[in-house]
């Protein structure tokens, strides 16, 4: 039955790996079940209302990805757009709520619209193949850093640094500003912290390198026990394996549409919209073509179902309660483990829904023993950069441009408009403009109005 349904040997793998490579997905997404309802918690939203509409998202969508699509992605409450979230509605500065939650429903409804239009689609085909791994490799940087931050083996601190005459200018005064400076440095060995991430590191290391099985797991596994007589992983009293959190105070059906649209919010709903749009496609090609999902003409049959999926998650997250729902790249963790098929996203969803009765369990895995497994997905997908033709600059450079401010602006989003906008002028300057596909000089327009009319 299963063979059938996702079509296990054709994509060379069996039920064993897609069940591992879906916990793996799983362990490296678990923290946003307990990281989401502390960032939308600033809004005024009740955070067992987030931990339950988080749960209850990740895992419904994510398992109709594995049913639909045949898919080894997994979704959930996406990092930054759940920052750009509470940045909106942030209590007594921002508009309310549930009028937030009405502008994230609206984008879904204009991703659903896209998507069936194939407009989504048109887009895998029409960014050329050296960004196409330019982004795979962006993504395995972005991640390394999430690892590297998660684990402490990185530390970002802010100074105030007095600002200069020629950056103030003659009309202000030099009291009236503070500008910061971001140190980026490496954290201490008396951080026990990072001591078990590099322990869990090397141990996934080694056993990648020994070609083990579950090697991603495994290293979670053991570095999770690891921590326990270190005091990195926390084992709470009174623990107990089995226990529901309080949901009282649900925001399921609790967004407001009319309020949203009466707000004059269309900014707002285009910001969510655009970042969405570029996130999930990167992605979602991105770990695809890690996956050998998509051919070498850059397409593939499921794609379309898998955007659908992903554009009715973001409104069915918002009527859950919850911000933009998108494609996770930490699904890559999975892939990374063998994953395939839609039973590895099965998997990860069924894990999710079943974190609401495992809570205490899920909630005991410290950020230091998922770390490892998004650095070694990094090098994974970095090593993309091997396919890109850096002999052609108008090819190499847009995709250098592309991969290196994903990480250095944090954003996979950002990393995308840069390499469309270096791509096309590029090619038209030297002469190639038909060797352009027709939706890159749309993209193009639309990255140039996004950063100069609506940038703040």
């Amino acid at each position: 039955m299963l063979e059938k349904l996702f079509k296990l040997n054709d994509n060379g793998t069996n039920i064993r790996t897609e069940i591992i490579a879906g916990i793996t997905t799983f362990m490296t997404m678990a923290y946003i079940l307990f990281l989401n309802p502390n960032i939308l918690g600033v809004t005024g939203m009740d955070k067992n209302a987030v931990f339950f509409a988080t749960a209850i998202s990740a895992g419904f969508v994510t398992i109709a990805m594995g049913l639909v699509a045949n898919f080894p992605m997994a979704l959930a409450p996406g990092m930054g757009l759940n920052a750009l979230f509470a940045t909106v509605a942030l209590a007594g500065v921002g508009m309310p709520w549930q009028s937030a939650l009405g502008a994230v429903f609206i984008s879904g409804l204009i991703f659903i619209l896209l998507t069936v239009t194939k407009v989504r689609q048109i887009l895998v085909t029409a960014v050329p193949d050296s960004l196409k791994r330019a982004i795979t490799v962006g993504i395995g940087l972005f991640i390394t850093i999430i690892g590297f931050k998660l684990s402490e083996i990185m530390v970002v601190t802010a100074q105030v640094i007095p600002p200069t005459l020629a950056s103030l200018g003659k009309s202000v005064a030099p009291t009236t500003l503070k500008y910061f400076e971001w140190n980026i440095g490496m954290g201490s060995f008396s951080n026990p912290s990072m001591v078990l991430c590099l322990i869990g590191l090397g141990l996934a290391a080694i056993l990648m390198a020994l070609r083990v099985k579950g090697a991603l797991l495994i290293s979670i596994v053991a570095s999770t026990l690891i921590g326990i007589p270190m005091g990195v992983t926390v084992i709470p009293e009174n623990f107990k394996v089995f226990s529901l959190p309080d949901f009282h105070h649900l925001a399921v059906g609790a967004l407001d549409i009319k309020g949203a649209l009466n707000m004059g919010i269309w900014t707002v709903i285009f910001t969510f919209t655009f970042v969405e749009l570029f996130d999930t496609f990167g992605t979602l090609v991105g770990t695809a073509t890690k996956a050998g999902l998509i051919d070498k003409d850059g397409k593939s049959p499921k794609i379309g179902k898998a955007m659908l999926v992903d554009a009715i998650g973001v409104s069915f997250g918002a009527l859950m309660g919850t911000s933009t729902v998108t494609t996770y790249v930490e699904s890559a963790a999975g892939i990374g483990e063998g994953g395939r098929t839609g039973l590895t996203a099965i998997t990860t969803g069924v894990l999710f829904l079943l974190a609401l009765v495992f809570a205490p369990l899920a909630g005991i895995i410290p950020n230091a023993a998922t770390a490892p497994a998004l650095i070694i997905v990094g090098v994974l997908m970095a090593s993309s950069v091997l396919e890109i033709d850096f002999n052609d600059f108008t090819e190499g450079f847009p995709a250098f441009v592309t991969f290196i401010m994903m990480p250095f602006t944090y954003s996979i989003a950002n990393g995308i408009a840069g390499g469309i906008v270096a791509y096309t002028v590029l090619k038209v300057a030297t002469g190639k403009a038909k060797k352009v596909h027709w939706m890159m000089y749309i993209l193009f327009v639309l990255v140039v109005v996004r950063y100069i009319f609506l940038s703040e």
